[in-house]
């Protein structure tokens, strides 16, 4: 099967789908043209969305080709379209680390949405990646910035951008600097909350603590004094799991994330505060965990992008918190005050009620019915 043949099989699931959203899109193409030959290169592809770039890769002839997703959704769409395809077991999944980029001579990656992410990945592949190892990062034009550049230069000697073509163009790295090394995760203490934040690089807000979170936190001390066991759904760097395990010592705390530098940010976080009894799972929406199992669910769900979809994935959240409850447990979640989320969850949840509010977001407690 030619690599055209292969793009043409993939498909979105398991994600969300709909006619204007694509498997393999402008940017997923540009990177697969912009190298001559991919014969025998040992290929690492970073954050495919669907498989574009892995699977195309393999039907181009690489060898060796070494997979990182972060996002649960993406590795699972990748294994589906390997499967429609035929070329099942042909790539290796693995971590974000020195491993995953050990002897590579070709990384392809679509252009994280932060210079952190792109900063770690840029360190790694310097220190571990072999010496003519080229890194190309490929993302549309309009979400590209000069601090990209700026973030390659610091590991790679070389550093060019191909022309645009359909809106899309790709960065190229080559010449690895010596002495790079990574410098993630990265850990900042935060003295309102007297805890130590670690993010790897694709982590939601970094080793900052946004101000929803906050509010959030302040409002949690009231939250099912009768609780027993506890979710952090979507948990992020941990701060909602580390607090509730730090305030209540009676209290089984989980946390979960699809993002892989979520799950590896809440372990480092929680760890350094001494909090290692908090089980962290990467997990898309806790789907693993079993119904009626949770006593009290915390959430401060992704709205801070797009448009319509922001609202999909917080729904499916609240609905996740919906099966995870016992009868009379409690969701507490925060989110902005220009979402429709109210009447979501008194439809997915049950009563809901404002326990704290401030002219940007809304601290909403919903009783699961009975």
């Amino acid at each position: 099967m030619t690599p055209a043949e292969v793009l043409d099989r993939l498909r979105r699931e398991p994600d969300v789908d709909a006619p204007d959203l694509v498997a393999v899109d402008a940017t997923d193409r540009l990177l697969l043209d912009t190298v001559p030959d991919l014969a025998g290169q040992r290929v690492v592809v970073v954050d495919d969305a669907y498989g574009a770039l892995t699977l195309g890769a393999v039907a181009a002839g690489a060898t060796d080709v070494r997979v990182h997703q972060d996002l649960l959704v993406g590795e699972r769409a990748l294994a589906l379209n390997a499967g429609r395809t035929g070329l099942a077991g042909s790539y290796r999944p693995g971590g974000l680390d020195a491993g995953l980029l050990d002897g590579a001579t070709l990384v392809l990656a679509r252009a994280p949405k932060g210079l952190d992410a792109l900063r770690e990945l840029t360190e790694l592949t310097a220190a571990a990646a072999g010496p003519d190892v080229v890194l190309l990062v490929g993302g549309r034009v309009k979400h590209m910035t000069l601090g990209m550049n700026d973030v390659l230069r610091a590991g790679f000697t070389e550093v060019s951008a191909t022309l645009a073509r359909q809106k899309s163009r790709v960065l190229v790295a080559r010449g690895p600097r010596p002495g790079v090394r990574s410098t993630f995760p990265r850990c900042r203490h935060d003295a309102a909350l007297d805890l130590d934040v670690c993010a790897h690089g694709a982590a939601f807000a970094g080793t900052r603590v946004d101000e929803g979170t906050r509010l959030l936190l302040a409002a949690l001390p009231g939250a099912a004094p009768g609780a027993r066991t506890a979710l952090d759904l979507g948990c992020g760097t941990g701060v909602l799991a580390a607090a509730l395990a730090r305030a209540r010592s009676d209290l089984a705390v989980t946390a979960t994330d699809q993002s892989a530098a979520a799950v590896a940010s809440a372990r480092a976080t929680l760890a350094r505060a001494g909090l290692d009894r908090v089980a962290v799972l990467r997990d898309d929406a806790a789907g693993s965990l079993p119904d009626g199992s949770v006593d009290l669910v915390v959430c401060n769900p992704p709205f801070h992008v797009g448009a319509a979809l922001v609202t999909a994935a917080a729904d499916r959240l609240f609905a996740a918190a919906a099966r995870l409850l016992r009868p009379g447990g409690e969701l507490w979640a925060v989110w902005n005050n220009r979402l429709p989320h109210r009447a979501a969850l008194r439809r997915l949840v049950g009563p809901t009620r404002a326990a704290a509010h401030d002219r940007r977001y809304t601290v909403s407690v919903s009783t699961r019915r009975w």
